[in-house]
């Protein structure tokens, strides 16, 4: 047990004083909410030695609320822009160019993304080569291709840092009300949607920035956000014809996130108001117990990592459960009522165990700088 605590005190002591540890702590809750949530709501259905990929939203409605949870995107963007803009003021006040800064910033985002990339390459030809069907194959590339998105819109915006920083969050969120009223009210393109890909988390990524400014930090401010976010969203609902969960429902003719919706950035803004209002507490809680703030500076020393990686985690445990020779239950069989729940949280913990081989092989590709206990 010694070692643990050795390392909790040197990770501890190693922290600048400055640091604002409620950042990171966000930043850690917003990528093990979208671990969590793909982990119960991506379910791969093996039928004839095939697998497809289910969602139980589809049979379960009352699961929505889940997505309400883990659907935390928004905060990922939030603390990205309240990061990025604190960084390249920073960058600016050392005489850094705005070239050096950028390449820094996105060689941690890149870096890691190349190993997935060369490795299912390989792991695709291999499947292919061995026979493996074609219709397996691409529901597994999806779920591996999917989640990187969102790594293109946030190199987008971090890119675009400079010129956003001062840019007031109305803005892009007129746009996507405008885009939406012209998609649903007018009968516009369904294409034109594919602009809330940028203006939808370009608002969060603002509210960030203007944080980094000083703005949004009194609780007064937070409570706006949550207050005003939460109502618009349910009178969106309510009322408006926007379907109530946050995430893509197979089947549903409207999805509140590809692209995102006015109701997504609605709920997005309640989500950010709730993580300004816990910044301070969270900030206290972690000066007072150095046990936690080495766990949040362990999931930020590899957040790209978790996020790039927690699917090809999901995959693996599920072809290796077919190893059994039968389909197990939560695992391999359709999400279509309660016992097909609990039957899945009971597989969680393999999925956190193969998670932690994935984190333990491929860290090291995350790291683009000196070894230090504290995230970057």
């Amino acid at each position: 047990m010694a070692e643990p605590h050795a390392l909790v005190r040197r990770i501890d002591a190693a922290t600048p004083p400055g640091r604002d540890r409620a950042v990171d702590a966000l930043r850690a809750v917003a990528v093990l909410g979208v671990v969590l949530g793909h982990w119960l709501v991506t379910a791969l259905v093996a039928d004839g030695g095939a697998l497809h990929g289910a969602s139980p939203l589809e049979r379960m409605p009352w699961l929505t609320p889940v997505s309400w949870v883990f659907q935390t995107l928004a905060v990922f963007f939030l603390v990205g822009g309240h990061v990025a803009a604190k960084g390249y003021a920073s960058a600016r006040a050392r005489g850094t160019g705005y070239g050096r800064w950028l390449a820094a910033r996105l060689a941690r985002l890149f870096r890691p993304v190349a190993v997935l990339l060369a490795l299912w390459t390989v792991t695709a030809a291999c499947m292919l080569a061995a026979g493996t069907g074609l219709e397996t194959v691409r529901t597994l590339l999806q779920l591996v291709l999917s989640p990187l998105w969102f790594l293109l819109v946030f190199a987008g915006l971090t890119a675009l840092t400079p010129l956003v920083r001062r840019l007031h969050p109305v803005w892009p969120l007129a746009v996507v009300a405008a885009v939406d009223l012209v998609r649903f009210g007018a009968g516009g393109p369904a294409w034109a949607g594919w602009v809330n890909v940028a203006a939808g988390w370009l608002v969060p990524y603002c509210v960030g920035a203007a944080w980094a400014r000083g703005a949004f930090t009194s609780r007064r401010s937070g409570w706006a956000l949550l207050a005003g976010g939460a109502a618009a969203t349910a009178a969106l609902v309510a009322w408006c014809g926007y379907p109530a969960s946050m995430v893509g429902v197979p089947g549903a003719a409207v999805s509140n996130l590809s692209p995102p919706t006015l109701a997504a950035v609605t709920f997005g803004l309640a989500q950010c108001g709730a993580a300004l209002l816990l910044r301070e507490p969270l900030r206290r809680a972690l000066h007072r117990r150095p046990a936690a703030w080495a766990a949040v500076a362990l999931v930020n020393l590899s957040a790209m990592t978790v996020f790039l990686w927690h699917q090809t985690a999901l995959m693996a445990v599920t072809t290796t459960g077919l190893l059994a020779g039968s389909y197990l239950p939560g695992l391999h069989t359709a999400p279509d009522g309660l016992d097909w729940l609990l039957n899945r949280l009971t597989w969680m913990p393999a999925f956190a165990m193969a998670l932690l081989l994935c984190w333990w092989a491929f860290r090291v590709y995350e790291r683009v700088g000196p070894r230090t206990p504290v995230p970057g």
